[in-house]
């Protein structure tokens, strides 16, 4: 089981909170083969409540699967709109 560094920004903090899951570089476990979208459903939250997905520091799909020691960043949308494009993922549509 590959052991990630986890964080959610913005909106997706005050959801995780209230479900009393860590949210802030935080160690989790996940099963061997599973993608950033199995990270969303095991820490509780809605694909459609996740915009961008950062694996290592880049932009990466919902599919992506998850390696021992990746650090991975949840946003949600509503990011605003100078911050998209310093982010990298500006009218991304994943």
């Amino acid at each position: 089981m590959p052991n990630i560094t986890f964080n959610a920004f913005s909106f997706l903090q005050k959801k995780l909170k209230e479900k009393h899951i860590e949210y802030a570089n935080v160690t989790l476990k996940v099963n061997k083969g599973s993608c950033a979208a199995d990270l969303i459903r095991q820490v509780q939250l809605m694909p459609e409540e996740v915009e961008v997905v950062f694996i290592n520091g880049k932009v990466a799909s919902f599919d992506t699967i998850l390696q021992e020691n990746d650090r991975v960043a949840l946003v949600p949308p509503g990011t605003p709109g100078p911050y998209r494009v310093l982010l990298g993922f500006k009218n991304k549509h994943l």
